[in-house]
């Protein structure tokens, strides 16, 4: 994860993520997020699962949806 991030991140200097929520139970993991590649866009809303044994990611799963321009509800995405 780590590798990869450093290299998006040098080719794509403007992305950000913005976390929205972390939840844990046992050994998973979900991330909930707002990722942009460039900071005019209104980027993706993306969740990723992972699985953690002995300290390290062992499984990982991810969705990604982008963000509309007008909510279908009040609520939004985040």
């Amino acid at each position: 994860m780590r590798g990869f991030f450093k290299g998006f991140y040098a080719a794509n200097p403007g992305a950000t993520v913005t976390i929205a929520r972390v939840l844990a139970d046992g050994d998973l993991v979900a991330v909930h997020y707002n990722f942009k590649v460039k900071p005019e866009d209104r980027g993706l809303a993306a969740i990723d699962i992972f699985r953690v044994a002995n300290g390290k990611i062992v499984e990982h799963w991810d969705v990604f949806q982008p963000v509309p321009e007008k909510s279908a509800n009040e609520n939004g995405m985040f």
